[in-house]
């Protein structure tokens, strides 16, 4: 059963219930199960590294999980308009993979939270595709045919689903934004599923 990856980083929860709703759409598309994978946190001190496997919640990615995987759903928080350094520090290490074009074809899309409604969601989604376009994979967004963009007051676009988390941190994933996760993963896989044919 092909797999979609769903590679998260997140601090709060937020991202990391949003990719618990991506995956459910994935795996809403027969034949297709998704592989939720975050990334380790980085820190500023040099000695200090996190542990082999997390003490709690998914693994960590490895670049057989981008190798092996028929397409990409990619959550971070937003950090000042962009995705989190550790989700950046990441990807920075998937050079092997880009020498290779071992990603190229596959296709991807993006979800991200934020605390404030204006919070730089889009730029931070914009940010994470663009590693994503240099690896040659194939973005996948939500489109207006869908309904719940035009009936969402906090997150959701084009660009990938989004979630507005208040400036606490606090607030939960409302219905809508949980549907447009769901429906970002169902589209993700469907295309996978397409595309791996």
């Amino acid at each position: 059963m092909p797999d979609v990856l769903v590679l998260y980083y997140s601090r709060h929860g937020a991202v990391r219930e949003m990719a618990r709703w991506v995956a459910h759409g994935v795996e809403r598309v027969a034949g297709m199960s998704a592989r939720v994978r975050t990334v380790p946190k980085v820190s500023a001190v040099c000695e200090a590294v996190e542990p082999d496997v997390p003490a709690a919640g998914a693994p960590y990615c490895e670049l057989a999980d981008l190798e092996e995987c028929a397409g990409v759903a990619l959550g971070s928080p937003t950090r000042f308009g962009n995705m989190a350094a550790p989700m950046k520090y990441f990807w920075d290490g998937t050079a092997e993979l880009w020498l290779r074009g071992a990603l190229a074809g596959k296709p991807a899309a993006v979800f991200s939270s934020t605390s404030s409604l204006h919070g730089g969601q889009e730029t931070t989604l914009v940010s994470m595709m663009l590693p994503l376009l240099h690896h040659g994979m194939v973005i996948v967004g939500l489109p207006y045919t869908e309904a719940a963009l035009f009936q969402t007051a906090s997150g959701g676009g084009p660009y990938g689903a989004s979630h507005v988390a208040g400036v606490a941190s606090d607030r939960p994933v409302d219905e809508t934004e949980k549907q447009l996760c769901i429906v970002l993963g169902r589209r993700l896989a469907e295309v996978a599923k397409k595309l791996a044919a």
